[in-house]
């Protein structure tokens, strides 16, 4: 895409950024609103300022890999696929998948 793509298109919404700052959301009235990941049931699977961050370095590495040549234009924050699991190994696992 060439030229500064079409912002401000949100019924409801507005996401605005800075670069030194990442991601600013608010509803259209001004409140404060955040980020969140829906799943296709329409459950929140994670919200918040988490979200957001992970968002915009998503976005930054996309950018820079780009820049210098890397030609990786698409940038998972892991894996494609990937189900991480919320509970921490056990000692024992950890040991285990080392070896």
């Amino acid at each position: 895409m060439i030229g500064i793509p079409k912002t401000g298109t949100l019924e409801n919404g507005c996401i605005s950024a800075n670069v030194t700052s990442g991601y600013k959301l608010t509803t259209a009235d001004g409140r404060s609103a955040r980020l969140a990941i829906i799943d296709d049931q329409g459950n929140i699977i994670e919200s918040g300022d988490a979200v957001a961050r992970e968002a915009w370095n998503v976005c930054i590495a996309v950018i820079k890999n780009f820049k210098i040549g890397q030609g990786h234009i698409v940038v998972h924050s892991e894996p494609p696929g990937l189900v991480r699991s919320r509970i921490a190994p056990t000692t024992t696992q950890a040991r285990n998948n080392r070896d």
